[in-house]
């Protein structure tokens, strides 16, 4: 019988509870940060309006527990951010504190979708780029705040619902709004809130949508079954002081997570999203035994579980399709479980590499993408056919709100062309994950046993636990938990408070945050929140809150060396834009040891990936002359290790003889300071350099910005590649960067 190639999209909503509690121990309806309401307006409903106007297309949506319970505390109008209480109140009772919030986080968003389509909007967001918070302040009248104020409730409603009527007339309008307007504006986003679960229920009853569920807070569960888990990926992980063991609190989660499910769906949940796609065999019966039928995690952990690593070619695609493109069974002693595993390549396209493509374009490459896949797998069939003799099923699993932000009009031109293309082709049918497997069950087994713990992080937990800073949170987490134990008569029935600030305490994301790996400008805040959770425990049991539950987990500044904490998407005209840069790596050079870092001609090197470009930038003292102060050429120069290929030393006179200017490089890119010309070369046999074409583009203004395509480097995705800058004036070696270091980059 001949087959589509089965495609299962699957958009994971989730927000952490931003409820503060009360010394009472129970929330009192405040919330710390507004994202439940921002994203529901723009990100929660439009996805799947989109999708009901292709019946023929399927998809998967997760909504986790803790987002469901706030949205609906939004739409009953219990639940107040300092965001509206400040959108809600007449601008002339704003006091300076209020208005210096305003300033500083109603501009939160990507500028270039979000404020700069906007003229009046985008007018206030450059008066405070241009001339600094400071001069906002003081200059700013009543009808500036009252504007920034409706303008960062109106750019969080999606462009779909720009048709209606009131909408239509704020955008219109665009400036001179008064409290009545903002007023109606909050009115609208509760209207639009109230839409989101009863049209999830609507289309799965239609049989279109499937909605899936997540442990109630989004606690990472291999975690909380033993904090010693950690090590299994990561053998030399330091971990917290005390080890957690609180395996029962699993089965809590879970419970809590299908009655709420019943009660809002009117059906029993058939998948489970694992937070953070995290699985290992001591979670596995607890989730069968709860009636979930299947469970998704990522591409590392089907690879460490089978021992086969996914390999990919020039284009990105999978050697070994058969493998990754199926589901598999999981024998467990309350039934089988069902596990299906993400293309982790395919669903970071859709998060952070096509927001920064034009839209068809980027539509049609996810397309080929999966038409590629179906070629693969025909051509590794016996039989010869030109259609797919077996059902294989591809799962694309991501993120279904951060990523939108970064396309134009929220991903609309996106998502229709995508689904366009995807309802005329007969050879991909896009299926719901219970659709797939209830027809065809996994063929395929992973022994318990053999399943890895992980995540869909590299496979490991190292984003929640090892560094220091998050390890003292699970320290924290761990006595909260012990003197909730110590009380057997708080039992959820009488003493609820307790087990509800235990669960939020739980959740993953504030370990997310802490230390190093990722980093927000609500860092303090998130550290806050957990430690509010904590406190409300003790509050709840009647027991004094430790003093280090007062003290932040770790103290919150900026400035100095750090990897990577995303991809990045950078405009290259030279004028370093803060947004574009925020998750690069970063090298501070000035000030520096060194002779050229004592003089500071450079104050900051920045790097950053995505899938088509690596991407440098080069803070520079202010005021240099090229040539003068500075020398005029930058040359970088790209070291392959591990990799077979023809290496040339750097083409410099005057080089001193050590490391690492004495190593031998393969690629080399010259940039002109003085006329921003560049020349490329390859290194050939005999030490010879061989100029080579280049895509790379150059923009020199208040920085340097430099991207370089992938393609003219000729890297495969997964190779490991270091870089080394190297100034020169007429070919003569000047100094290099980073000192005593090589820029590591990692081709995703």
């Amino acid at each position: 019988m001949p087959h589509p190639l089965y495609v299962a999209f699957i958009w994971h909503q989730h927000q952490p509870l931003y409820k503060s509690r009360a010394e009472s121990g129970v929330s009192d309806g405040r919330y710390r940060l507004p994202w439940v309401r921002l994203h529901g307006t723009k990100d929660y409903l439009d996805l799947v309006l989109i999708l009901e106007k292709y019946p023929k297309l399927h998809q998967t949506v997760n909504l986790v527990p803790s987002l469901i319970l706030q949205l609906e505390d939004y739409v009953a109008g219990t639940a107040l951010d300092p965001y509206l209480r400040i959108a809600l109140m007449p601008t002339e009772q704003l006091s300076q504190e209020q208005k210096a919030f305003a300033i500083a986080h109603f501009f939160d968003g990507n500028h270039r979708t979000l404020i700069d389509p906007h003229p009046r909007y985008s007018e206030l967001y450059h008066y405070k780029q241009d001339k600094g918070a400071e001069w906002c302040l003081d200059n700013w009248g009543d009808q500036d705040y009252s504007d920034l104020a409706a303008w960062h409730n109106l750019s969080w409603i999606d462009p779909l619902f720009w048709d209606d009527p009131e909408i239509a007339t704020w955008l219109e309008k665009g400036k001179g709004f008064t409290l009545s307007d903002r007023q109606r504006i909050h009115s609208k986003q509760k209207e639009i809130l109230s839409r989101i679960i009863p049209q999830h229920r609507q289309m799965q009853d239609a049989g279109q949508l499937e909605v899936t569920t997540t442990p109630y807070t989004h606690p990472i569960l291999p975690l909380l079954a033993d904090t010693n888990t950690g090590r299994i990926a990561v053998p030399e992980m330091t971990l917290p002081n005390q080890r957690f063991q609180w395996a029962e609190d699993i089965p809590r989660h879970l419970r809590k997570a299908k009655a709420l499910y019943q009660e809002r769906f009117g059906r029993m949940p058939k998948g489970l999203w694992p937070s953070e796609q995290s699985v290992s065999p001591e979670i596995l019966p607890y989730i069968s035994e709860q009636g979930f039928q299947w469970i998704c995690s990522d591409e590392a952990v089907l690879g460490w579980s089978i021992n086969q690593f996914f390999s990919r070619d020039g284009s990105g695609n999978v050697y070994e399709p058969e493998a990754l493109y199926r589901p598999y069974r999981l024998e467990t002693p309350h039934g089988d479980l069902a596990i299906v595993f993400r293309d982790h390549r395919l669903s970071d396209l859709i998060g952070f590499t096509y927001g920064n493509m034009e839209s068809g374009h980027a539509a049609r490459d996810l397309v080929g993408h999966l038409e590629a896949i179906a070629r693969s797998l025909k051509a590794r069939q016996n039989s010869g056919s030109t259609s797919l003799d077996q059902p294989w099923l591809v799962t694309i699993a991501l993120d279904g709100e951060n990523c939108w932000e970064f396309y134009q009009q929220d991903g609309l031109p996106f998502l229709t062309t995508l689904y366009e293309i995807l309802s005329q082709n007969s050879d991909i049918q896009l299926v719901t994950v219970s659709e797939f497997i209830e027809q065809f069950p996994p063929t395929a087994s992973i022994a318990v046993e053999r399943l890895h713990s992980g995540s869909w992080v590299d496979g490991n937990f190292t984003t929640w636990i090892g560094d220091p800073a998050k390890n003292r949170a699970w320290d924290l987490l761990t006595d909260a938990r012990q003197m909730l134990a110590n009380h057997p008569e708080a039992t959820e029935e009488n003493n609820p408070e307790a087990w509800e600030a235990l669960y939020a305490a739980e959740g993953s994301d504030w370990f997310w945050w802490f230390g190093e790996g990722h980093t927000s400008n609500q860092d303090a805040m998130f550290d806050q929140l957990f430690r509010e959770h904590l406190a409300a425990i003790y509050q709840a049991l009647n027991e004094p809150v430790p003093p280090e539950v007062r003290r932040p987990v770790e103290l919150h500044i900026g400035g100095g060396d750090r990897s990577p904490e995303g991809f990045i998407h950078p405009y290259i005209d030279g004028h370093g834009d803060e947004q574009d840069w925020n998750k690069a790596g970063r090298f501070e050079i000035g000030g520096a040891r060194g002779t050229m870092h004592r003089s500071s001609i450079i104050q900051r090197l920045w790097y950053g990936v995505d899938h088509l470009n690596f991407y440098l930038r080069l803070d520079f003292k202010s005021g240099i002359q090229f040539g003068v102060d500075c020398p005029p050429e930058l040359n970088l120069l790209w070291f392959y290790p591990g990799q077979t290929m023809h290496n040339s030393p750097v083409p410099l006179v005057e080089l001193p003889d050590e490391p690492p200017l004495n190593y031998l490089f393969h690629h080399h890119l010259g940039v002109n300071l003085l006329t921003q010309t560049i020349w490329f070369q390859e290194a050939g046999d005999h030490w010879r350099w061989h100029s080579r074409a280049s895509r790379a583009e150059v923009g020199l203004r208040s920085c340097l910005e430099l991207s370089v395509p992938w393609a003219d480097l000729q890297a495969e995705p997964d190779w490991a590649i270091q870089l080394v800058l190297v100034l020169s004036d007429g070919g003569r070696y000047r100094s290099y960067l980073p000192e005593n270091a090589l820029v590591p980059l990692s081709v995703p």
